[in-house]
């Protein structure tokens, strides 16, 4: 039967969708907030073998209740490993992670990335962000980098205040002269209006799909630089009631994420 409700919001919707980026029996690290709403029902849906690993040292868990953070208990729940935050990173120094997810308060057309500070004046900025945490460090040796973010002119910037966190830099070829790994980088951007990958030669933003009764034109008046669009461009698959039975009453049942 139909859920209850069937209806989804948007954060619901950035949810499922990426959830659905992430492949079974493949490896990531999980940040907090959607990133672990969004690990925990790809693991109870599409991808029941993903391994997953936390900045704080657990490997592989079960996610059976919603986790608050990173190095919340339930991180540890039926882990084979509970190591350090130096393992973690090492693993990705390996090139044995698949996937990272962050958020961030500032990205441009390369998928560089801010979360340091807002203004020009480093030591006296508008307002000071909680900086990198590890998420410099993942997004420039795990292979492939998801981003969830809401979708506005400010957060989607021309030139970013502080650079944090490697994307593909200045465009093509950038990352490995500065030493990155080869095949490394940005992969999606997740947004409140629409699913963005990358060119592939000129590294820069391309949409891919747009959620349900969005256009083109809201995209743009969103955007404080130039996008590109696929054609065709598809829309954005809409979540299944089983999905969002899940999400509400497995994954989420507070509303902690999905309420907002």
């Amino acid at each position: 039967m139909p859920h209850e409700n069937k209806r989804n919001n948007l954060m619901e919707l950035m949810i499922c969708v990426a959830a659905h980026q992430l492949e079974d029996g493949k490896t990531a690290v999980i940040g907090t907030g959607i990133p672990l709403a969004a690990a925990m029902l790809a693991q109870k849906t599409t991808a029941p073998n993903l391994i997953v690993l936390f900045e704080a040292g657990s490997v592989a868990p079960q996610l059976i209740k919603l986790p608050i953070s990173v190095a919340d208990s339930y991180t540890q729940t039926g882990c084979l490993i509970h190591g350090s935050m130096n393992e973690i990173m090492e693993a990705c120094q390996r090139g044995i992670v698949d996937y990272t997810f962050l958020g961030c308060a500032q990205i441009d057309m390369y998928g560089n990335i801010n979360t340091s500070l807002i203004g020009t004046d480093y030591q006296k900025p508008k307002a000071r962000l909680p900086g990198s945490g590890g998420a410099n460090d993942l997004a420039s040796f795990c292979w492939r980098t998801l981003i969830i973010t809401p979708h506005d002119k400010r957060r989607f910037a021309p030139k970013l205040d502080f650079v944090t966190t490697p994307g593909y830099l200045t465009g093509p070829g950038a990352r490995e002269r500065a030493g990155l790994p080869p095949g490394t980088g940005p992969y999606k951007v997740i947004t409140t209006l629409a699913v963005i990958g990358f060119h592939p030669e000129s590294k820069r933003m391309c949409v891919e799909s747009l959620h349900p009764g969005v256009t083109k034109e809201d995209v743009r008046a969103s955007t404080g630089f130039e996008l590109l669009f696929v054609e065709p461009l598809a829309t954005t698959p809409e979540p299944t009631d089983e999905e969002l039975r899940i999400l509400r009453e497995e994954v989420d049942p507070q509303g902690l994420l999905i309420g907002k």
